[in-house]
């Protein structure tokens, strides 16, 4: 009988033990209460499990620290936990908190990379963000072993990075961020394109030259085809390409107006001393860019003009070419033509 009456106790008290323990749990699992406040918390990488019980609870999502450290070493994720910033609320439960961070539910950034940017300005872009720093990026696009790995053939990656709207998490990789822009390259310059350029009797990194200028050269999509022509004409003739964005991507700084001295700089981006293409591509060209380099307008043109409206002008002889550059480039101040 004693016996017995030891088994119950003994059972009952297992039982309140473990309703006890339970209910402790349930209380200090529970949210923190009062007004749902929206956190941005950010978890940088190599941070010890107890810094992170440390940063939740400085952000007022946790109650005490020693629960959430139990809670994770228990579950045995406390070495699991993906760093980087997280949208977080004052409503979560400690165990949804957990869960989030040990997924990796991280927060990401927008990005857009417009076409016609260079890989200096990507650089400063992705810097600017706090995404990537931009000696890294500079770095890693001249890095040939790096560039090989993206199956890339060319000496740097100016060309390959393509234009496009991207998502991104702080913390990410500089390597990861630039292959994620490759590899959208990859698959928007489609086989059928590469073919293309067989075709025309070019590779990749001249059809990639070429549209580079192309998409420097105007902002308008129906003019792009055109000016193509212009410049397959002016190749085909053994003609200067006479391109002013050539140039300034070889000044090592440009104010934004071009002189007459600049068209005389050393480089063989210099289009107006060394003929056929630049040695690679002065910028990121878009999809219609690089299409319109290997599907150019036929035309007679071999001469264009900016109108000072985003449009241009086109001629046949180099007596219609000055008339138009007398009607819309002479009379601004000495502004120059294409």
């Amino acid at each position: 009988m004693v016996l017995f009456r030891r088994t119950v106790v003994g059972l009952l008290s297992g039982v309140l033990i473990g309703l006890l323990a339970m209910g402790g749990f349930l209380w200090l699992n529970q949210p923190m209460g009062g007004p749902i406040q929206p956190r941005l918390v950010d978890i940088p990488p190599g941070t010890p499990f107890t810094q992170v019980s440390q940063i939740l609870r400085q952000n007022h999502l946790v109650g005490p620290e020693w629960f959430f450290t139990i809670l994770g070493r228990v579950q045995r994720v406390d070495r699991k936990i993906i760093p980087g910033e997280y949208e977080l609320h004052t409503g979560m439960r400690p165990t949804e908190l957990l869960e989030k961070l040990v997924k990796g539910e991280v927060h990401q950034y927008a990005l857009t990379i417009p076409e016609g940017y260079n890989v200096l300005q990507i650089a400063d872009i992705l810097d600017q963000k706090n995404l990537a720093p931009k000696q890294d990026i500079l770095r890693l696009v001249r890095d040939p072993a790096f560039i090989r790995s993206l199956n890339v053939q060319a000496p740097t990656l100016e060309g390959y990075l393509f234009p496009d709207t991207y998502q991104f998490s702080r913390y990410t990789p500089p390597e990861s961020i630039i292959r994620t822009f490759v590899n959208r390259f990859h698959e928007v310059v489609t086989p059928n394109l590469k073919d293309r350029a067989t075709v025309m009797g070019m590779t990749l990194q001249e059809v990639l030259t070429l549209a580079s200028v192309v998409e420097k050269e105007t902002g308008l999509a129906a003019e792009r085809p055109l000016v193509a022509g212009v410049f397959h004409n002016r190749l085909q003739r053994g003609i200067p390409l006479q391109s002013d964005p050539t140039v300034i991507y070889a000044l090592e700084s440009f104010d934004g107006n071009i002189r007459k001295a600049d068209l005389s700089v050393n480089s063989p981006y210099n289009t107006y001393k060394v003929r056929g293409l630049p040695p690679g591509p002065i910028a990121n060209p878009g999809l219609a860019a690089i299409h319109a380099a290997l599907y150019p307008t036929q035309t007679d043109f071999v001469y264009f003009v900016a109108r000072n409206d985003g449009s241009h002008q086109f001629s046949v002889t180099l007596a219609e070419h000055n008339k138009a550059v007398d009607k819309y480039q002479r009379q601004l101040n000495g502004k120059r033509a294409s």
